[in-house]
């Protein structure tokens, strides 16, 4: 009995010996980073590229994991589920805030994970046909006054609701042509069988440099090194506009204070390894890391923000 009970008294005290131990010595196997989308974006390429310096600093491999499907709530779920101990992690994009306007989820988006930084940031083209009349975001809107029945491409996501946002500031109306990704809606937007597009700079560059569709403003913060001659709309026509995609790593709730610093500070390093702030660069994104607390409060406020936009487009959780 006497033997019992000095056993249950020295328990806590093993366990926060054991738990000590197994923070003191993370990671101490392979830390999975699952990217919730198909390979080839922006989320997928950032995880590849951070993964080397990270298992270079770790001494452990950082296998890089696509499991897509719903807009990435399949391969978030399984983050979700994991063990908290900072070996399973996600880099998701900004359609994990999004996806509680569009779907009825199997997570909390807040609640069910460690928001560990962002990673970058991806700003939208307001882009039009050649042959459509405005040329400019003021244009755009005197023109939709006066001629009703203006449509956008909207391929879901951020690229649906910037325009929803955009029509709601400004007291227009707009009509969504939904299409499944943009390379679907390039053709109808160049022949001028869609109006407007809020395109990632990097889908709609392409165009652009070669012509058949123009740029009205980005909507990033600052203007996008891909098109230093085009205003953003902030500075354009709409103060405090910010339409971007973006990702973040994050991990399941509950990630032990030491764990995460360790997570927080070692991604932000691996984010300015020359190769990876240059890969980006071509790819139109902007490195930015940032703290737990400043990610969760960014998380937040995005959440907020279209999930506003997607109430006043009448869009309802499936």
């Amino acid at each position: 009995m006497k033997l019992t009970r000095r056993a249950a008294l020295a328990a806590p005290a093993l366990l926060f010996t054991s738990r000590a131990k197994a923070q003191g010595s993370f990671p101490n196997r392979a830390v999975r980073m699952i990217v919730p989308y198909t390979p080839g974006g922006v989320s997928d390429i950032t995880a590849r590229l951070i993964a080397e310096p990270l298992a270079a600093a770790w001494g452990q491999p950082v296998p890089v994991e696509n499991r897509a499907g719903a807009d990435g709530v399949i391969g978030t779920e399984v983050v979700a589920r994991s063990a908290p101990d900072g070996h399973t992690l996600a880099l998701v994009s900004v359609a994990h805030p999004i996806n509680a306007a569009f779907y009825r989820l199997p997570f909390d988006t807040m609640r069910d994970f460690t928001f560990i930084t962002q990673t970058t940031a991806t700003p939208l083209v307001l882009c039009a046909p050649k042959a459509f009349a405005p040329n400019t975001p003021a244009e755009l809107v005197e023109y939709a006054k006066r001629n009703p029945g203006v449509t956008f491409a909207g391929t879901g996501g951020v690229v649906r609701l910037a325009p929803v946002l955009f029509a709601e500031r400004t007291g227009i109306k707009l009509e969504n042509v939904p299409y499944r990704g943009s390379t679907q809606a390039h053709p109808d937007l160049i022949a001028n069988r869609v109006n407007i597009m809020f395109d990632t700079v990097p889908a709609a560059l392409p165009h652009i440099q070669a012509g058949t569709l123009k740029a009205l403003a980005t909507t990033g913060a600052r203007r996008s090194p891909q098109l230093p001659d085009v205003p953003t709309l902030g500075e354009a026509f709409l103060p405090g506009f910010e339409a971007s995609t973006w990702g973040m790593v994050i991990g399941p709730a509950s990630i032990p204070a030491p764990i995460l610093a360790k997570l927080n500070a070692d991604i932000r390093a691996a984010l300015q390894a020359p190769i990876v702030v240059e890969r980006h660069k071509t790819l139109g994104a902007e490195i930015i890391s940032n703290t737990p607390e400043e990610m969760r409060a960014f998380t937040e406020a995005e959440m907020k923000k279209w999930g506003d936009a997607a109430r006043a487009a009448g869009i309802q959780p499936q």
